[in-house]
């Protein structure tokens, strides 16, 4: 779920985008389908990161497209494939049952259904968490996905302030010597 940033970033060079997420997941992610799911999301950020610079058109068959193209084969990316055949009207039920959504912490469960509910709301950013979350499962790192890669499809414009001003502010740019201080209690 902290691949978008990674794809945002690298949205110039898909090749590169692929390599950066990989070494972002080997802290947390040994498997190889971890890995995948890392390059998924990533592509798919890159992806609408670039559409939304106007250097791509933004859709969901071409969203679908990339990430395929670039994710390493395993069961993550068979599972992509499935919900990039799913239609986009499907009832988020129906996707669930297809797909999954989470609830065994894997990859192949949790990027799928990501994507698919990002794809058919990359228009829309409430539309897209809404869908998201009311498919149950693994929903903090599902909408964690879908709202990093709508948001950039959106753009700031596009998040309905009340949801800006119901978050935590963030304290940036941390200067050189300076150290962010957390309270842990």
């Amino acid at each position: 779920m902290r691949a978008a940033p990674v794809g945002a970033f690298f949205s110039n060079d898909y090749a590169e985008v692929r390599r950066q997420a990989i070494l972002s997941a080997e802290p947390t992610h040994a498997h190889p389908e971890g890995h995948a799911g890392a390059v998924a999301v990533a592509i798919a950020a890159a992806f609408v990161a670039q559409a939304a610079g106007g250097q791509e058109r933004l859709s969901a068959d071409e969203l679908f497209a990339r990430v395929i193209a670039f994710t390493p084969a395993g069961a993550t990316l068979h599972a992509i494939k499935k919900a990039s055949t799913l239609p986009l009207s499907y009832d988020v039920r129906t996707a669930v049952a297809a797909l999954g959504n989470g609830t065994t912490f894997l990859a192949s469960e949790t990027v799928p259904f990501a994507l698919w509910c990002a794809a058919a709301h990359l228009d829309d950013f409430e539309a897209a968490l809404w869908k998201t979350v009311s498919g149950l499962g693994d929903r903090d790192t599902t909408c964690a996905i879908v709202g990093a890669i709508v948001a950039l499809a959106v753009g700031e414009q596009g998040i309905p302030a009340s949801y800006v001003a119901n978050t935590e502010p963030l304290v940036w740019p941390i200067r050189k010597g300076e150290h962010l201080e957390i309270d842990n209690r």
